[in-house]
């Protein structure tokens, strides 16, 4: 396929050299891992990946997702009920 188009892209330098060097060390380059991108989002109908956020900017989650747990100092107020209605399996 003849590379008849020119595509250019404005990013922060540094972001570029660290993908340059990225590509580098697979054996290709950034222009390569390009056109690679766009062919693989055609096959695909969409980007060639998962995009999400990262876990922490992802939406705060309530309760026992989040990992916090309120515990109340009486917890082991109802164990006698709780055996009870469960027919006293321990």
């Amino acid at each position: 396929m003849a590379k008849e188009a020119t595509f250019q892209v404005r990013m922060d330098a540094e972001l570029k050299e660290q993908a340059e060097a990225l590509f580098k060390d697979l054996g290709t380059s950034f222009a390569e891992a390009v056109r690679i991108f766009a062919k693989q989002s055609l096959l695909e109908h969409g980007f060639p990946f998962s995009i999400r956020l990262p876990e922490e900017k992802a939406v705060k989650r309530f309760g026992i997702a989040k990992g916090k747990i309120d515990i109340p100092d009486d917890i082991d107020k109802y164990n006698d009920e709780i055996l009870e209605l469960f027919g006293g399996i321990q």
